[in-house]
């Protein structure tokens, strides 16, 4: 390979932001990503046909290089093939964490590995061993849970389910992220308007090892292909120009074969006079592909411009190709770089819904109870429904749903909870209204869709609708039920007197009926899979699990499956 060619299998770029397609074979690109807005076909949120389509299309472009290497192909699907119109979308992190059930975990990935594939995608940026630490975090809902060992395990599962207990033809590459410790930083120590997102990590090397590590080692030893560095810091330093963390830590101790790819243009934010000093910084780090938006010419001319002024040994250049060009190879993409069309058929089935609609029941978490669960599944009574996420799916997805920071109403196809209330009780006698009073209240309502720092929140009360909404709805019934979508704990004690039961449903997707399923005897076996904070102010949940001072928890770690 010349030079050029080994820097152009180094970059990422996104397609929105592609020049000229034949750029793809000319310099040699080796993997491309669509963005969480923009990344579907023309720029628009299509099929899963339409997906195939568009990737085929750049895969074609690419092969038409010399060499002939297909590309890798990102996308965001954590929490389903969220971008893809009509694609199931399960719970995310935070619910299945609720679950404790690897085997659950795995059948979910399984199902988004095959809409990932059938939407011509061979690699998903997932899954996030984050370990949350403080619940204001915008990415709280990307973590399964505070515990190391519970996120090590689901983490782990989701790695073989998504590339198989090997890298095949089969595979789609999994992605442990964000390398390291990002659910750990200081309040306050991030810049501009975001207050904990990559900011900085002060956690001392115990505890970043004991806790944020820990989840790593799991994955490596599932065969994960690709790992992805953290725009956060690390005692002031930058993780994608932290030698010791990626190259020593990561690819030394922890033995990782696969290949380290930056987040997104966070390569630019690394100290250095300009585009070459900064790439010349990750490179030497152990960054081996570099994701980017606009500049991908400017970052191939930074790896081949390095290593001709020797900023750059190309002995690291060699070890970064290996590494991609063996996964790509032992995921057969030289034979098969194309979509298997039978897949994008069963995209958004009955059969993956219903693993789907599963997931949902068992990730709610019954806050409490005071006897009005279950409800009768017949009878001649009234329930009336209200609050902002009764019947607005896009408030029951949450962000990284048909676009990165998430959307209000139909967004896609799906469920919501009113919908699925009238189904179960189609029938049955129970009468369903949204006016008027009732013998029971259902509120569902909860926060706006958010991700990464527009999610950061300085505190966590639940706002003046949701709680204008809860307190009409209760008073309009004989019992109220509460049932909250959030990505976090939320401050509801003023709530919980006002309700007879209270429900954490977290961010649901698009299969409402798993939540009905569960408040029509069912059952509840989910168990909270981070410590839930008193007040509206208190975030760290290492503090309120020790049940100290402001931080002492309205209900600890663990708390849930709740008999009825």
């Amino acid at each position: 390979m010349t030079l050029g060619e080994k820097a152009g299998q180094m970059i990422q770029l996104q397609n929105a932001f592609l020049e000229d397609e034949q750029d793809l074979g000319r310099l040699g690109i080796g993997a491309m990503l669509s963005g969480g807005d923009d990344g579907g076909p023309m720029g628009k949120r299509g099929t899963a046909a339409e997906w195939a389509g568009m990737v085929e299309g750049y895969q074609r472009a690419a092969m038409r290089s010399r060499l002939r290497i297909p590309l890798l192909y990102g996308a965001d699907a954590v929490h389903g093939m969220s971008g893809v119109k009509g694609a199931v979308i399960f719970p995310h992190r935070i619910g299945m964490g609720a679950t404790r059930d690897a085997g659950l975990v795995a059948r979910a990935e399984r199902v988004t590995r095959d809409e990932v594939l059938g939407s011509g995608v061979n690699w998903n940026f997932t899954p996030c061993l984050c370990v949350p630490r403080d619940v204001r975090w915008g990415r709280t809902y990307e973590g399964y849970a505070q515990d190391p060992a519970v996120v090590g395990k689901l983490g782990a599962a989701s790695v073989k389910a998504t590339q198989g207990e090997r890298l095949w033809r089969g595979s789609v590459l999994a992605t442990a992220k964000h390398f390291v410790g990002d659910g750990a930083t200081a309040y306050g120590s991030a810049e501009g308007d975001k207050i904990i997102d990559q900011g900085d990590v002060r956690v001392g090397e115990k505890e970043l090892r004991d806790v944020h590590l820990a989840p790593y080692r799991e994955a490596v030893e599932a065969g994960v292909g690709s790992v992805m560095a953290s725009y956060s810091s690390v005692d002031g330093v930058k993780t994608h120009g932290d030698k010791k963390l990626i190259s020593g830590v990561l690819k030394g101790e922890l033995g990782f074969k696969g290949f380290v790819v930056s987040d997104y243009d966070a390569v630019q934010q690394l100290p250095g006079n300009g585009l070459p000093e900064q790439v010349a910084r990750a490179v030497n780090a152990g960054i081996d592909m570099v994701m980017v938006s606009k500049d991908y010419r400017g970052v191939r001319d930074a790896i081949v411009g390095g290593v001709k002024d020797g900023s750059i040994p190309e002995k690291r250049v060699d070890d970064a190709v290996r590494r991609i060009l063996s996964v790509k190879e032992r995921m057969g993409l030289f034979e098969q770089p194309v979509a298997d069309r039978k897949l994008t058929r069963a995209v958004g089935s009955a059969g993956h819904r219903k693993v789907a609609r599963e997931a949902v029941r068992r990730s709610q978490v019954l806050l409490e109870n005071d006897g009005v669960l279950p409800l009768k599944k017949r009878g001649s009574y009234r329930i009336v429904v209200g609050g902002n996420g009764a019947d607005d799916l896009g408030r029951q997805l949450g962000g990284w749903s048909m676009g990165w920071q998430g959307g209000k109403g139909d967004t896609t196809e799906g469920t919501t909870f009113l919908e699925a209330l009238r189904k179960a009780t189609r029938g049955t006698g129970i009468e369903v209204v949204t006016k008027g009073r009732g013998d029971v209240g259902i509120w569902v309502g909860g926060e706006k869709p958010y991700a990464e720092w527009f999610g950061d929140a300085k505190d966590l009360s639940l706002g003046a609708e949701n709680e204008r909404d809860l307190a009409g709805v209760c008073e309009r019934a004989e019992k109220c039920v509460g049932v909250l979508y959030s990505g976090r704990p939320l401050a509801v004690g003023e709530q919980l007197k006002q309700t007879d039961a209270f429900v954490a449903s977290w961010l649901p997707g698009t299969e409402g009926q798993g939540i009905t399923d569960a408040l029509f005897g069912a059952g509840f076996s989910g168990r909270l899979p981070v410590a839930w904070p008193r007040t509206a102010a208190a975030g760290p949940v290492a503090q309120a699990q020790a049940g100290t001072g402001e931080g002492e928890p309205l209900f600890k770690y663990g708390h849930g499956r709740q008999p009825y």
